[in-house]
Parts: C-alpha cells; structure tokens; sequence
C-alpha cells in the first residue's frame, strides 16, 4: 500500500500532529508500506532521518486557540500538488487536520485516491475557521471516503460543523521510548521532582503550576519544580519565581526527544495544568508510558486518557490551591503514587503505536475495499506489502475513476 501522510503544519516545529503521523509512517513502513510525509517547512524537517519527506509550500506564522500555527496560503502550490499525486500515485492520501488551509484541502482538490482526515483539535468554545468557512469547506469535506477524531472531544467539535461518522482512534505513544531511559543523575538528589513538559503559552497553564509550586515548596521543602518547553512567556515567568524567591524551579528549555525520556524517568510526579483546548494530551501519553502518576486538570481531552484516583489525580483548571493540595498529597504518598504510576504504565499500553497504527491500517483496508479498489478476499492483499515494485495495490480492474464528490 502506498500512502501520503499530508501535515498542513511546518514540519520543521516538533508538535503534536506532525509527531503523530512520524509514528504512524514508521509503523506502516515496518510493516511493508509505503509511506511518504508530506508537509510545508520553514527549515529541515524536524523528522530528520525520515526516508520520504517531501516539501510542499513555506509556512507563516498565524494565532489560533490560544497558540501559533504555521501554515502555507501559497496558491501557486496546486501544480506542486498535482503534480506530486500524478507521479505518486498514492492509494490512500490522509490529511492530518484536512479543513485546514491550504495544503490539506489542495490534496483533496485534486486526489483521487481513497482520501482520509483525522481531526485533533478540540476547542471549548467552538471553532471560528469552521463556523465562517462551513459552507466553503463542505466542499472538501465531502471528498473524505474516511474520517477519524483522535478522541471524543475531537468529534464533538468537528461535528458541530460536519455531520458524519467519525472513526475514534486515538494518538499512540512509543512505549519503549519513554519506559527504557536512565534518570539524569544531576535530578537524583533525594528531592521530589515534579515535571512539566510543554510551550509556554496560556492554554497549557504553567502560570497556576507556579502559583501551586510556591505552596508546594513550602509544605514540602525537598520539593523541586522542572519545565521542560519554551516560549514568548518563560521570561515573564522566570522573573515573577525570582521575585517569590522560590528556589528549585529549573527552567530547562527545549528538550531535545533523544533527552525527553531522561526528564520522565528523573519525575516522581508528571503535572499537566492545562486549561482547555486538549482533544487528548499527549504528553500524558508520555509520562504514563515512563510509569509516573500525573496530576491534571479535570478537562475533557485529559479525563479520556487516566482516571481520578487510579493513574492520578484530576484538579479543577485554573485553581492553583486544588493543584498544590494534589501535589503534596502525591509527593508525600510515595507507596500510593508507586501504585498510581503502574497503573499508569499499564494504560499506557492501550495506546502503543503498534496498535494505533494497525487500526489506522485497518481502516483504509475497509475503505478499499468499498471504493472497489481490492476484493473480497482483501484482507490479506491490503495489510501485507505490494507485489508491485511501486508499492501500490492492485486493482482487479484496472483504474478506477472516481465521480466528482463535490
């Protein structure tokens, strides 16, 4: 099977999509497909070893939800685009955030392969490049054969906007990745580590993490503070902890993912103080998989993923004292956070990307098969490699044309 894996985000700035369909591409080639990542990039993909990337585009930089996107509006990318489906001839084209301009929705302009979406955003509040493009982006939407939400908070939003069924199949996490690592020793002092991973900007809520730290620090001196991430807000945080005088907050900066798993294995206690906007966490994800109990805010995308009192504990956003009261309850409790981090780690196995991978193969095999594109007997043909020395699937009869969805 040959597939493109379609980003419309700057493949050179490591986020949550563009991690996604890294995993994903890894997996499919292991397991005999072909799988080519394509995306706009500022600079060199951020996926640096990666076999099959190809460049579509220069992104710019736009705020939304809270955040920045990087995306390309560049019209001129359609002959690009058009030209790469012709010489490629994927079997199956899956947009990552397909509504999203402009690359995503170029390559359901012109794809005729079977076309997938998987939508991650989540939004409270509702999504206002949906609400004002609706009418627009139905156009597009109508040429995905298949369409999947990482989680069900995902769905709710997309389906505001979009009627239909939505495949639920959530991130994954490489279990090996954050299960095997050594602690820094420089973090093994006796002191009780609490962990935050993630950019400083608003929604992730580091702001009510510091406010919670300074009663946490004084309930528990042994107690020490680790940010992992960066962004325009770390200044004004720095300072305002030197103003406190709260000492043990190490304001690391950006990890590099060959360290990352280092920082899990140094916590006892993983924090993830976000306040809305999380279709699932997947750092979460993360800290499950090194066997660390988390303490998060009791929003929708993080009360998919653990379970109050059994991975960790759920806090109300934005309330710094319910924060540091489960802080200290975790910190101080090291038999029953011990107990909380296996369980962890077991849940944690549900999400492995040799099972998300599968079940994303799994569905285009459906899909082939009802676009005609492999038999009756096709479950065999479609999740095992090609015969053919492109990579692609062959069609009983020939090519098949596609009426015109739109």
């Amino acid at each position: 099977m040959k597939i493109a894996l379609v980003s419309p985000y700057d493949l050179s700035v490591v986020g949550g999509v563009n991690v996604h369909l890294t995993y994903l591409a890894q997996h499919f080639r292991s397991l005999g497909h072909t799988a080519v990542i394509i995306g706009p990039a500022s600079d060199a993909p951020a996926m640096g070893t990666e076999p099959d990337v190809i460049v579509v585009g220069k992104p710019r930089p736009f705020p939304a939800s809270g955040s920045v996107v990087r995306i390309t509006l560049d019209p001129r990318i359609g002959r690009q685009v058009r030209g790469l489906l012709e010489a490629e001839r994927f079997d199956v084209v899956h947009a990552h955030e397909p509504l999203m301009p402009l690359l995503p929705i170029t390559f359901l302009r012109f794809s005729e392969a079977v076309n997938v979406g998987t939508f991650h955003a989540a939004k409270d509040g509702g999504s206002r490049l949906y609400q004002y493009s609706a009418r627009f982006l139905k156009r597009w939407f109508r040429r995905l054969d298949g369409k999947i939400a990482v989680s069900p908070t995902a769905e709710r939003l997309v389906s505001r906007y979009f009627a239909g069924y939505y495949n639920i199949i959530p991130n994954g996490v490489t279990l090996q990745r954050f299960s095997d690592q050594q602690p820094l020793p420089e973090l093994m002092d006796g002191k009780r580590n609490v962990l935050f991973v993630g950019r400083m900007e608003k929604r992730k809520g580091l702001k009510y993490l510091l406010r919670a730290f300074i009663a946490v620090k004084s309930e528990m001196p042994n107690a020490r503070l680790i940010i992992d991430g960066d962004g325009q807000l770390r200044y004004g945080f720095e300072r305002r902890m030197q103003e406190a005088g709260v000492p043990d907050v190490i304001f690391a900066g950006y990890v590099p993912d060959a360290e990352l798993g280092r920082y899990y294995a140094s916590a006892d206690v993983f924090c993830a103080p976000n306040t809305a906007n999380e279709s699932q966490g997947y750092v979460l994800l993360e800290a499950m998989a090194a066997g660390k109990p988390v303490v998060a805010s009791n929003i929708e995308g993080f009360a998919g993923v653990i379970t109050h009192g059994v991975e960790g504990q759920l806090v109300l956003p934005k309330d710094a004292d319910a924060l540091a009261l489960a802080l200290v309850h975790m910190l101080a409790d090291t038999e029953g956070s011990a107990a909380m981090g296996r369980h962890a780690r077991a849940r944690a196995e549900e999400f492995g990307w040799d099972r998300i991978a599968q079940r994303v193969l799994s569905y285009y095999e459906r899909l082939l098969y009802e676009r005609g594109m492999i038999g009756a007997d096709g479950a065999a043909v479609a999740l095992v490699p090609s015969t053919r020395t492109d990579g692609r699937l062959r069609h009983p009869e020939g090519n098949v044309d596609r009426g015109n969805a739109v």
